[in-house]
């Protein structure tokens, strides 16, 4: 009789089997990529996700960059998730409120509000050639629900499968006690759901477990000036574009 698969297994499978089932089909032009697939598909424009522990300095880098490029000449439009919509709002009001979910609505709550990003804001402006920057996108989903203890690797394949792919993610690596420091030191309440250090390191050990090539990752624990540095130099060595020294 041949030995009984372990439990912890087959459910991992059937997460992201679940996903996958539920996944709408993307708009065509939201799904053409650069990474040498789409070649016919009609020109889109490019998006750009940052991604790291609470307290890295995304939204500081998300604003730099975002004048960076502008004063290039390009277009941008700059976003984040959550969303600042009603699925957005409701995952903000869990994570102040300390109620911790079951893993598996947790995870479906994170991709309804991404479905509706994709949607109403990412997919019409690449459509539109424009340049999209999103604070957090579905590594964030990848990390924060993998540390729940879901299967990120099924996380990961079922939001490839159905989400725009960036065409780089610009990964803050910071240590999750100095990340949790930067989050008092500004002034803000912790958030009880998120912001627990024993949680971040989980989330900083998937993030550093996925490998992707259009991940660039960058150092985060030094000013927000050398930060923006590092920033600029893999955006234009990335994605060929005639930026300003910092």
């Amino acid at each position: 009789m041949p030995a009984a698969r372990p439990r912890g297994r087959r459910r991992k499978r059937r997460i992201g089997a679940h996903l996958v089932a539920r996944a709408p089909a993307a708009p065509r032009r939201a799904r053409a990529r650069v990474h040498g697939r789409g070649v016919n598909a009609p020109p889109r424009g490019r998006l750009v996700a940052f991604e790291g522990l609470d307290g890295s300095g995304k939204s500081t880098q998300v604003a730099a960059l975002v004048r960076a490029l502008a004063a290039a000449g390009e277009d941008v439009v700059a976003t984040r998730e959550p969303t600042d919509g009603p699925g957005g709002a409701r995952i903000r009001e869990m994570a102040r409120s300390g109620r911790l979910l079951p893993a598996e609505e947790e995870l479906r709550w994170f991709v309804e509000d991404r479905r509706a990003h994709v949607r109403e804001r990412i997919a019409p402006a690449l459509a539109a050639g424009r340049l999209v920057l999103t604070d957090r996108y579905f590594l964030s989903t990848v990390a924060y629900q993998g540390a729940r203890g879901l299967d990120w690797r099924a996380i990961l394949a079922a939001s490839e499968a159905e989400f725009p792919i960036p065409d780089l993610v610009l990964l803050l690596e910071i240590d999750a006690t100095r990340a949790l420091e930067r989050v008092r030191a500004r002034g803000a309440g912790l958030e009880g759901v998120f912001e627990r250090e024993e949680r971040l390191r989980r989330v900083a050990a998937i993030f550093r477990a996925v490998d992707r090539p259009w991940i660039e990752r960058i150092p985060a624990e030094g000013s927000p000036d050398a930060v923006h540095g590092a920033v600029v130099a893999s955006v234009r060595a990335r994605l060929g574009i005639a930026l300003a020294d910092a």
